[in-house]
């Protein structure tokens, strides 16, 4: 559990109010505050209607590239959302020494 405690610490210091704050291993982000939180779920959300909606009116059969289109749309929306709300990216590997 120490690494789960330190991982909660890592996301609550958070004293620019990011969004989104970037993973501590990897490249991305993970959701930081309520915001984020929302903006993920609502993401999932679309994405679960979305393929329902499809799936209802056979949208991927008739019309492949139009589902993928408004997939990639979502999608993109997602990351910029993230991009202007969250801290700036970059590859990380654990903590940094000034955060330790």
């Amino acid at each position: 559990m120490k690494c789960w405690d330190e991982y909660i610490a890592y996301l609550k210091d958070n004293p620019e109010g990011y969004w989104f704050k970037s993973k501590l291993y990897g490249y991305g982000w993970t959701p930081a505050k309520p915001a984020g939180w929302l903006t993920t779920i609502l993401y999932v959300l679309f994405l679960l209607g979305f393929a329902l909606y499809s799936e209802y009116t056979s949208l991927v059969e008739e019309s492949p590239l139009r589902f993928i289109t408004v997939v990639f749309a979502g999608t993109a929306l997602l990351i910029v959302i993230c991009w202007k709300t969250g801290e700036p990216l970059k590859w990380r590997w654990g903590k940094e020494e000034r955060e330790q």
